[in-house]
């Protein structure tokens, strides 16, 4: 049997009204019998629905320090989800924006480039691709194509989690 906890900080009142029901402290205190909110148990990990705790981000990046975790639930939540099904994540980026394209595990250049539009897959010619970190740590798309950091990449290519990529194609 596994062991669940829901958690508010906040609840309302018959007229509607928000108001808290403790402060940071006696929350925390009120966790004392989990060791983290991460618990495993037969190799399985423990989830928390219903977790919901409104912090400011400086107490909420302290409260996942108390208990060791990296990551508040909802994001393992996601990347859990996301190894489940297979998935992975890349990048397009330009002047005025800047988005992330979900596609399965394995995926090719060309396909990746389907998931934006048609045209892309059916006129794919290669991708200049570089991986985010890369490329934060670069500064700017030019700079890391100065630095040597921007590759090209065929038909053939396995995008992989992170990537950033530039499509070039012709219909």
């Amino acid at each position: 049997m596994s062991k669940q906890f829901v958690i508010q900080s906040r609840t309302e009142t018959q007229d509607g009204q928000r108001v808290p029901l403790g402060s940071r402290e006696e929350i925390v205190s009120s966790l004392s019998g989990f060791n983290t909110m991460a618990e495993v148990e037969g190799g399985d990990t423990l989830w928390g629905p219903g977790i919901k705790i409104e912090l400011p981000p400086e107490e909420a990046a302290s409260l996942l320090e108390e208990y060791g975790l990296k990551q508040s639930g909802l994001e393992r939540l996601i990347t859990e989800s996301y190894s489940l099904l297979g998935l992975i994540t890349y990048l397009t980026t330009g002047e005025k924006e800047t988005r992330a394209w979900t596609i399965l595990d394995g995926t090719k250049a060309p396909g990746a480039a389907g998931v934006i539009h048609s045209d892309f897959e059916r006129g794919f010619i290669a991708a200049d691709t570089i991986f985010w970190k890369e490329l934060e740590e670069a500064g700017s798309y030019p700079a890391a194509r100065e630095q040597g950091k921007v590759r090209i990449e065929g038909k053939e290519y396995v995008v992989q989690d992170g990537d950033v990529m530039d499509f070039k194609f012709n219909v």
